[in-house]
């Protein structure tokens, strides 16, 4: 396979010859990352000039970002949402509904007690509510970005699996701090 600079401009979606949708084929990306990745694998473009090598190496680069941004549902979703562009605001609003931000400080509150009474069993039990919840908020935006086209209903939803990916960090950094 020979690599263009033009190769390096497709967007994560014609990378992988996918539709640009949230509800993905997750196999057949993986698919098409492993037969991306085969192509740009140092051993098959050592004959190539050292151009061309460079290029195959941004190539290569290309590839794994693409694969890391479109297998994860925030990503995907924060990806999508800027090919349409629309910026997510997730550094500068945080406005939320009172009922999420109540329900996520209830959440951090049971988490710092499980972390106090060294209870793994609390913070499972804890991680077990989040996923579930994330679970719900990612089908909402598969509704809203595949269906409805709801670009600021999306905006909002990737904000809140925003704070979900943050509290699920929270409960491993306490499951680590109750290892030790």
């Amino acid at each position: 396979m020979r690599f263009t600079d033009t190769d390096l401009q497709k967007d994560y979606f014609r990378l992988f010859d996918l539709p640009a949708v949230f509800a993905l084929d997750l196999p057949r990306l993986e698919q098409a990352y492993r037969t991306l990745q085969s192509q740009v694998h140092p051993d098959t473009v050592a004959h190539l000039s050292g151009v061309e090598q460079r290029l195959a190496m941004q190539y290569s680069t290309l590839v794994n970002e693409a694969y890391q941004t479109l297998r994860n549902p925030l990503r995907r979703g924060r990806y999508l949402l800027s090919l349409r562009g629309v910026d997510t605001q997730e550094e500068t609003n945080t406005a939320m509904p009172l009922d999420f931000l109540m329900t996520q400080m209830n959440w951090r509150e049971e988490i710092a007690a499980a972390r106090a009474s060294a209870s793994a069993d609390a913070l499972d039990a804890i991680e077990q509510r989040c996923r579930e919840e994330t679970r719900v908020l990612e089908n909402q935006l598969e509704i809203a970005l595949d269906k409805t086209a709801d670009n600021l209903l999306a905006a909002g939803l990737v904000r809140k699996l925003r704070f979900m990916e943050k509290l699920v960090e929270e409960i491993h950094a306490a499951y680590d701090a109750i290892d030790i």
